[in-house]
């Protein structure tokens, strides 16, 4: 399935993608129905998600019913535990807007939801994200999500991010970042798909952005909170969750141990020595809990 899937990504373009997944969706569903992985999105529990990659394929990363990617389950319980998003009266811009999100966001009674895109079929205005069609202080909320790293001008586009967000608005831009990169690394002589695949993570990017990416955005005029929402789950909440699946006390507490290892190592230089034996170490506990987990 995995190949399959590899192959299906690469081949088709993400127009017609999205418009087949409407049919084969609900296929997956059914036959993928569990209790091992729930989407926060729809509640839906599955014995397993589905593969995803346009490179290497990883396991368990697509949810059968909502389409969603982790990023797309994390920015969904972001907005919904520390943002008025599901309750207050917004005017919401969401560039090239996710399945998971399409429906839900436009059937809010709260939101004045408009979506846009080049390409997508979901879009509801046509537009350039350089050259937006749109008035100066226009939105409450801009979803920009894995989008700038395929626009070849990403100044340009953060200026029109900025000139259409109101003032005090709240724009989440969610990128693909390599966190050991000071600085961006972009080279508009790559233009083969296979070697763009290679260095830059996927055939349709341009760059790979560092650290630096903050400050080119506050560079722009953005008030930058850095945002890594997987830190804020307690490690209490994850104890108490894979206690509740019959996980040993054991290989509980070695997880809860791996946790702070990484945490440590964010900020922390390590040594080659170190990084292999945290990753054998994390080899064997997630491999025990993949085995003990009910």
């Amino acid at each position: 399935m995995k190949r399959l899937f590899k192959t299906i990504l690469n081949a088709i373009p993400r127009p017609f993608l999205i418009r087949l997944s409407y049919i084969i969706r609900p296929v997956f569903a059914f036959f993928l129905k569990g209790d091992t992985f729930t989407d926060p999105i729809d509640g839906k529990g599955f014995k397993a998600f589905l593969p995803y990659g346009y490179g290497n394929q990883r396991n368990n990363v697509l949810s059968p019913s909502t389409l969603s990617l982790e990023r797309h389950r994390l920015l969904w319980l972001y907005l919904k535990n520390e943002t008025n998003f599901f309750s207050a009266k917004l005017k919401v811009l969401h560039f090239a807007p996710e399945q998971a999100f399409y429906k839900r966001f436009k059937n809010m009674t709260n939101l004045d939801y408009v979506t846009t895109d080049l390409n997508s079929p979901l879009a509801d205005v046509k537009a350039d994200i350089c050259n937006l069609p749109f008035k100066e202080n226009e939105f409450d909320v801009i979803l920009c999500n894995h989008v700038l790293e395929h626009i070849p001008d990403d100044t340009k586009a953060m200026k029109e991010l900025y000139r259409v967000l109101k003032v005090g608005g709240m724009g989440i831009f969610q990128i693909p970042q390599d966190l050991k990169r000071d600085i961006t690394f972009e080279d508009d002589g790559i233009t083969d798909k296979k070697e763009r695949a290679k260095i830059f993570g996927q055939y349709d990017h341009v760059r790979v952005y560092g650290r630096d990416y903050f400050d080119k955005l506050r560079g722009i005029g953005f008030k930058v909170e850095e945002v890594d929402y997987t830190s804020t789950f307690s490690k209490e909440k994850i104890t108490i969750l894979l206690a509740e699946r019959k996980v040993e006390e054991e290989v509980v507490s070695d997880f809860v141990g791996l946790l702070k290892s990484c945490e440590f190592a964010r900020y922390t230089p390590t040594s080659d020595v170190t990084i292999k034996q945290d990753y054998e170490k994390a080899v064997r506990v997630i491999s025990n809990i993949d085995k003990q987990i009910q």
